[in-house]
């Protein structure tokens, strides 16, 4: 028996409950299945599971297997997938989590533009505001904005976020242009509730730090919503360069207090930490550094 035959089978068969289950995942019969586990304990010397006609149970040595087994699959799986994708070229699936803006104006793309070189690789984007779970949801890479303090992630930085306040042309001229931050209470500001602090707002000029407290009509869990609220003239947003690039360059936006520099943070690619990272994901983190350079949205 192949020892690593015998580690699949049992950890398959402790996830799922059952060697016909685990023979289903695997895409073997249950006789071999309980052969290779049958064989496992033979050579390790140890009783992994409690049997009983129904179901199998784990002895305390079979918990203490299982805590590093699929570790240890998951590190060998993508070592024989480094070697065989630097021969053949990447392939297999690489599971992505997002922002939802920042993943609809930039993420989306820029896989387009990676996928280009990489025809063997399947991208599945999850776009969400929420963090997501790294383990718990297979995810192999994670783009975050702000600072995180999850320490079983590590990350690479892959630039700076500045914040802009922006107007309408329209709205400045029926509403007129404040000129310092406490200005902003006298107007309808549109409040991102995905923000940290969505109705602080803070601004820096030099080593100074401006605070103010805004107020308006519209609440919005979506920098794109509120930038689009502030193009229709309805009040002033407070955004990430990357959310405001196409609406200043037409000119449906304005910046507001532009000698001033609004909140930053830094964007990371983010993964577990504790597990060898497989070369196509570093080579997609490789990839967005230099491409979030060149495309000059942050």
């Amino acid at each position: 028996m192949d020892i690593i035959d015998g580690l699949r089978a049992f950890v398959a068969t402790a996830q799922t409950g059952s060697f016909t289950a685990a023979a289903d995942q695997l895409g073997v019969s249950n006789r071999l299945t309980s052969k290779y586990v049958a064989e496992l304990e033979a050579r390790l010397g140890v009783r992994l599971f409690q049997r009983t006609t129904r179901k199998v149970g784990l002895t305390p040595a079979g918990e203490d297997l299982l805590a590093r087994a699929p570790a240890l699959l998951d590190d060998l799986d993508d070592v024989l997938a480094d070697v065989a994708e630097g021969s053949r070229g990447f392939s297999g699936v690489i599971r992505i989590s997002a922002p939802v803006t920042f993943g609809e104006i930039y993420v989306g793309a820029m896989l387009g533009r990676f996928a280009e070189s990489n025809p063997g690789l399947t991208f599945d984007l999850r776009l969400s505001d929420g963090y997501a779970d790294l383990a718990a949801e297979g995810i192999d890479l994670a783009f975050r904005l702000g600072r995180s303090e999850m320490l079983s992630l590590k990350s690479r930085k892959l630039g700076e976020f500045q914040s802009l306040a922006v107007a309408s042309p329209g709205y400045i001229a029926a509403h007129g242009n404040p000129r310092i931050p406490e200005e902003l209470q006298a107007h309808s500001c549109i409040v991102d509730t995905n923000r940290r602090t969505p109705r602080r707002w803070v601004f820096h000029r030099g080593e100074a730090e401006y605070t103010v407290q805004v107020q308006g009509r519209f609440h919005v869990n979506s920098a794109r919503a509120a930038v689009e609220l502030a193009a229709a003239g309805l009040g002033i947003a407070h955004a990430p360069r990357f959310a405001l690039c196409a609406a200043l360059a037409t000119g449906r936006l304005v910046p507001v207090m532009p000698e001033l520099r609004g909140e930053a943070g830094p964007l990371s690619a983010v993964y577990l930490e504790g597990r060898a990272l497989p070369r196509k994901v570093r080579a997609l983190i490789d990839f967005a550094l230099e491409d979030i350079r060149s495309a000059d949205i942050l």
